[in-house]
């Protein structure tokens, strides 16, 4: 297995992380979407505006998953009222794990979930939650595997495309 590390994204990383971002997004959903729809999100969703507007945001964070120095992946989590959801003050939200497609079964995505996980319990969070394209068996499946259960539904919406994301939870010891 390869040497991953995680580490902590800064603003002056953010055209690392659109480039990761627009990158990871495509590969995992340009076949089940319109070139025009996934055109337009990209465009929106990793701008260098919003992912700035982001970066600011004290509740939110980024983390990066590197292989000799190469960004392979990346996390991001949000807490408290930048949750996209829940909103909840004991809760951690996942809002994005993504990585390369030529470095997926390498343990990145599960070295990044534990990122998560161990910040989750730094902050003294009561659960982690998620939304999922429920088309994505993968990461339903991933989800699944470290305990997570389904709870609701939501619609996300990419370009004019109305899709269904299963919200998911994982209640934490405490």
């Amino acid at each position: 297995m390869p040497n991953i590390t995680i580490i902590k994204a800064e603003l002056k990383d953010i055209a690392q992380l659109q480039k990761i971002g627009r990158q990871t997004f495509s590969e995992t959903f340009s076949g089940d979407n319109t070139q025009e729809n996934m055109a337009n999100y990209l465009e929106e969703a990793f701008s260098i505006e919003k992912l700035t507007d982001e970066f600011n945001n004290k509740n939110a964070e980024f983390y990066f998953a590197a292989i000799d120095e190469k960004i392979v992946g990346y996390l991001k989590l949000n807490f408290g009222k930048s949750q996209t959801e829940l909103q909840d003050d004991k809760g951690l939200e996942i809002e994005r794990i993504y990585v390369m497609k030529e470095f997926q079964g390498n343990q990145v995505g599960q070295l990044l979930y534990n990122k998560a996980l161990e910040i989750a319990q730094e902050k003294n969070s009561k659960f982690i939650w998620l939304g999922v394209w429920e088309h994505n068996s993968k990461a339903i499946n991933f989800y699944k595997k470290n305990g997570f259960v389904e709870f609701d539904k939501h619609t996300f919406k990419l370009g004019n495309d109305e899709q269904i994301d299963i919200m998911m939870k994982l209640l934490l010891d405490k």
